[in-house]
């Protein structure tokens, strides 16, 4: 019988002792392990950098550098979050590492061009290349996806973190490393900007 100034007893989580295992396992250099932590998060990781990327082929090099990145630093993960959490952090930080990227290729691009230096202008991903894409009302969809693209990058990863990854609020903080509050901001805004611009295509909104 526990008295009063008796602390309650916490029972075990047991998926908590299954990814400590799991992450000491890798620690240890156990490719069993690793491949388990492959086949475990790879759709998660790889749907998040598609939600991101919007491009396929893209998607797929970002998520195996990510699993790579994690071979390769495993020995200083401390636990101090989750390691899915850490993984989207990884996935998310690399992804937007890449839109950068193709954003300042396409500026430099664009400027020559009228400098007549003869580059030609990229273009952003076809909006077929995201698989959502394959629905009815393409170009609704599309009107969409282009939208949800042109968000501040915060609002967009906690756009595509809760409604494309369906993660909780708390998951989402943890991955942005930011508060609850500050996550319910970010998607406020970010629905409040989409309705701005998509009210006159999409009467529902």
């Amino acid at each position: 019988m526990l008295l009063a100034d008796d602390p309650p007893t916490l029972a075990p989580d047991p998926a908590a002792e299954v990814e400590a295992e799991l992450v000491a396992q890798l620690q240890l250099g156990n490719e069993a392990a690793f491949r388990t932590l492959v086949e475990r998060y790879q759709d998660r990781i790889y749907r998040l950098t598609l939600s991101l990327l919007r491009s396929p082929e893209e998607a797929e090099d970002v998520a195996q550098e990510v699993f790579v990145e994690v071979y390769q630093t495993i020995g200083r993960f401390r636990g101090e979050a989750a390691l899915s959490t850490w993984l989207y952090r990884l996935a998310t930080s690399r992804a937007l590492k890449n839109l950068r990227r193709a954003r300042a290729k396409k500026r430099f691009a664009y400027f020559t061009s009228l400098l007549g230096f003869g580059n030609d202008v990229l273009h952003e991903v076809p909006h077929h290349a995201h698989p959502l894409a394959l629905l009815e009302g393409q170009q609704q969809l599309g009107l969409l996806l282009h939208h949800i693209a042109r968000l501040p990058e915060p609002q967009q990863v906690a756009f595509t973190l809760r409604h494309e990854q369906e993660l909780r609020y708390e998951e989402i903080a943890a991955v942005l490393n930011t508060t609850v509050p500050a996550v319910e901001s970010l998607l406020f805004r970010a629905r409040k900007t989409l309705r701005k611009h998509l009210q006159p295509h999409f009467r529902h909104v």
